[in-house]
């Protein structure tokens, strides 16, 4: 979705594309989706963020 435009359109966009036999379930499933998605490129807008390299070295710590 673009990101020049209003929550209220994205929200009316993603509509359009889901099947008619979409239930509630699936649409609000759809929306938390999406809004992890702009939160997450927000987070790396903003430099909040770890590199792939980061990534695997903090969660090597993890294996034995």
């Amino acid at each position: 979705m673009q990101a020049s435009l209003t929550e209220k359109h994205q929200v009316a966009e993603l509509l359009t594309k889901l099947p008619d036999e979409s239930t509630l379930e699936d649409i609000q499933y759809h929306l938390y989706v999406l809004e992890k998605i702009r939160h997450g490129q927000a987070e790396i807008t903003a430099g909040e963020h770890v590199s792939h390299e980061q990534a695997i070295a903090h969660f090597s710590q993890w294996q034995s």
